[in-house]
């Protein structure tokens, strides 16, 4: 497997995990966890998409 591959990987997992856990804060109504694993999804998800832009963009040139 690639070494983006493995990055896309695990970028694709810590966004789920973080999917997981606003599940988890709303059962345990816990603000503070929803607002944080809010935060990493939006993190997670465009830190995937600035990589792919800029890997598909070095491949172009």
């Amino acid at each position: 497997m690639k070494k983006e591959n493995v990055l896309f990987l695990l970028l694709a997992a810590i966004t789920v995990i973080c999917i997981m856990s606003i599940g988890v804060a709303v059962a345990e109504r816990s603000i503070l966890i929803a607002l944080l694993a809010i935060a990493g999804v939006i993190l997670a998800t465009g830190l995937g998409f600035t990589l792919r832009k800029k890997l598909r963009e070095s491949n172009e040139v």
